[in-house]
């Protein structure tokens, strides 16, 4: 019985080795020199940074961010029904209606709670 596992063992000596082995192998093989330190500036454009590009950014361009994700989503459950609209007839059309429409309330929401504004 023990003996079944012994392939096993070895692949997982293996899995874990190589890794490790990649890592050690490409260490030694990689130049040491970083180029300088115009490398190591952000965007290498060659023109100084005015401050960090840490910058604390406001809670509200993160909502925006999101609600932007979140209209792309939206908007690629209307491709599959574009594709199949002459198969749905009807039945497509108001159920695509309702899902706009409480797209549409969405937004009004969101916009009267001021949540699209950047200031």
């Amino acid at each position: 019985m023990p003996e079944q596992y012994f392939p096993v063992f070895v692949f997982a000596v293996f899995a874990a080795a190589f890794p490790v082995v990649a890592l050690v192998v490409f260490k030694l093989l990689r130049p040491d020199s970083h180029g300088g330190g115009a490398k190591l500036e952000p965007y290498e454009c060659g023109i100084r940074p005015e401050g960090n590009a840490r910058g604390r950014y406001s809670v509200r361009f993160f909502i925006i961010a999101i609600l932007f994700v979140v209209f792309d989503v939206e908007v690629m459950f209307l491709f599959p029904w574009a594709v199949k609209y002459g198969e749905l007839g009807l039945y497509g059309l108001v159920t695509m209606f309702v899902f706009l429409g409480i797209l549409v309330v969405g937004y009004i929401w969101l916009y009267k709670k001021g949540a699209l504004e950047w200031v």
